[in-house]
């Protein structure tokens, strides 16, 4: 899925994603995926974002998390 970043805070890890058709989906750094391990994961306000989504206990989740202009 394409969508971008509603908001991420980066001091608790977590944010919100929005589809391109409008729907909000959780996203956790650790499903961010960076160039390196060693790689700050991080998403910014507004910037493009590719996702899969996951099912969970907690609902609906965004995975696999790929900046398109890091």
């Amino acid at each position: 899925m394409i969508g971008k970043v509603k908001w991420f805070d980066e001091s608790k890890g977590y944010g919100f994603v929005l589809s391109e058709e409008g729907i909000e989906y959780f996203v956790h750094w650790k499903s961010i995926v960076t160039m390196s391990e060693m790689s700050r994961k991080y998403l910014i306000q507004d910037e493009k974002v590719q996702f899969d989504l996951i099912e969970t206990d907690k609902g609906i989740q965004a995975i696999n998390v790929v900046r398109m202009n890091p």
